[in-house]
């Protein structure tokens, strides 16, 4: 009975292990990756900065307007790629979480960026064995002690945008 609980102790072990590794792993790889992604854009390479992305990924930026695909996100973002500079994010912090399956993540990062301090959060997808961005969303962050001062300037570019949208409902 005592070699039974040893083999089943020792399963169950090595079973967490293996487990760990793999969420290092798997970690890291999506860490390489989103910096990658982040380094290609101050690259300025194109190619490299679009390759991290699934096929049917979404960019969903700042401004209210900007949810797309990413053969939309592709044709908007060519004409600063082209002229040698994108943009330059840097991630100071981030977030990954796996779920169980270890086939999705997701993140959360704070950027240093031309913006000053951003927010970024994102969707990844394993495909084969590398991790892909399907769906990312940067967002600007205000201070609360300036949202007054900020409203003030997005209300009436953003009331338009807002009837507009609504009446296309």
């Amino acid at each position: 009975m005592k070699n039974i609980l040893f083999v089943v102790i020792v399963v169950l072990f090595s079973s967490f292990i293996v487990f760990e590794k793999e969420k290092e792993s798997n970690d890291e790889q999506i860490n390489v990756l989103v910096d990658s992604w982040h380094k290609a854009a101050a690259d300025a390479n194109f190619e490299k900065y679009f390759e991290c992305m699934t096929s049917d990924a979404i960019f969903i930026g700042t401004d209210a307007g900007e949810n797309w695909n990413k053969s939309e996100f592709m044709t908007y973002a060519k004409p600063f790629f082209d002229k040698g500079k994108a943009w330059n994010f840097t991630a100071v912090e981030r977030h990954v979480f796996i779920d169980k399956s270890g086939k999705i993540a997701w993140f959360d990062e704070l950027l240093s960026t031309q913006m000053k301090i951003c927010r970024g959060s994102g969707v990844l997808v394993k495909e084969g064995k590398k991790w892909k961005i399907k769906h990312y969303v940067l967002s600007m962050t205000i201070p609360n002690e300036n949202s007054a001062e900020v409203i003030k300037i997005k209300t009436p570019i953003e009331d338009n945008f807002l009837k507009s949208l609504l009446e296309q409902r």
